[in-house]
């Protein structure tokens, strides 16, 4: 069996697991569980976003936490304003659908990362790594500040928001549907890696001049992509929000833009299930060792430093082989 095929049989148990675990956790009345993988499903979720911009294009933003804590935040002000009904400050009138929240969710998120990737693709290298960092230290210490919405004691969401057919508030049937949404998500990310544009997104990481020369805008490119990537990556906070029906500056920490580079980086970098992979091991690591030490940190960054060091494709390269991904 070569190694693609490996993958694809690698991406098939992680899908069946992510799924088995939490059935488990409904038949033995184990709510906790079901939660965690729900947890799983949308890091995985922001980190797919996050592996559009890294993955495909090379794009090394330390930033994305502001679009996770931006869908983070539109969740919770929405919620806010149609539990004590009130409209915000522009008239509108607040909701707690979740299709429409999500919907201004990624668009916001992704109109958010185009104007910073239109100041931040200018640059590259370590000046793009700290520029896309300012951005959301700056809406961090923003909702920091930000009295109306709790400021930097957050602002819990009272009631689940509500999506057709489905009780959110039963753990097993938001498991569903962050799953379902995550499966989306993959199946997107594999559509676009597949397309003429994520072939071009991945040459102008290979070599931006020889792809200019052609006719095609590096910059361009690379700017509608990383508009989606922080458009995955602020749907992903919206739910997240709901999950923990609290939302608080902590989503637009620095800490929360490492956390998805390392999930990428853990399942592998630009592969298909790198970020549900990496998801489930580094929430793993914090449920293993978080009961055992406030340190459990420092394990996780043991996996990382060997994983940088010896399996340079993440846990999916590591199963899988040595093939690149594109």
């Amino acid at each position: 069996m070569d190694s693609s095929a490996r993958e694809w049989v690698v991406n098939a148990v992680l899908l069946a697991a992510l799924f088995a675990v939490p059935l488990w956790a409904l038949l033995a009345d184990e709510p906790f569980y079901i939660t965690l993988a729900s947890r799983v499903a949308i890091l995985a979720l922001a980190a797919v976003g996050l592996n559009i911009a890294l993955g495909l294009g090379g794009m090394v933003s330390f930033g994305h936490a502001a679009y996770f804590g931006l869908g983070g935040y539109v969740a919770g002000v929405l919620a806010f304003h149609a539990f004590h009904g009130y409209p915000l400050a522009i008239g509108l009138p607040g909701t707690t659908s979740m299709p429409v929240i999500w919907a201004a969710a990624a668009g916001l998120s992704g109109l958010l990362a185009l104007a910073i990737g239109t100041l931040s693709l200018r640059t590259s290298g370590i000046f793009f790594i700290m520029i896309t960092l300012a951005f959301a230290q700056m809406l961090f210490y923003f909702a920091l500040s930000w009295p109306s919405y709790g400021g930097e004691d957050g602002l819990p969401i009272l009631i689940r928001n509500r999506f057709p057919g489905i009780n959110t508030m039963r753990p097993w049937e938001f498991f569903l549907l962050a799953y379902a949404v995550l499966l989306l998500a993959l199946g997107f990310f594999a559509m676009l890696r597949a397309s003429r544009f994520g072939a071009a997104l991945m040459a102008i990481r290979q070599n931006p001049d020889r792809v200019a020369a052609l006719g095609i805008s590096p910059f361009g490119v690379r700017l509608v992509a990383f508009a989606i990537s922080g458009a995955l990556t602020g749907l992903a906070g919206a739910m997240m929000a709901d999950l923990t029906r609290f939302v608080s500056p902590a989503m637009m920490a620095w800490t929360m833009s490492g956390e998805l580079i390392v999930i990428v980086i853990l399942g592998g970098v630009g592969r298909l299930f790198g970020p549900v992979a990496g998801a489930a091991i580094l929430v793993a690591f914090e449920v293993l060792f978080g009961g055992l030490t406030e340190h459990w940190q420092f394990w996780l960054g043991l996996v990382l430093l060997g994983v940088v060091l010896f399996a340079r494709g993440g846990l999916i390269g590591l199963l899988a082989g040595r093939a690149r991904h594109g």
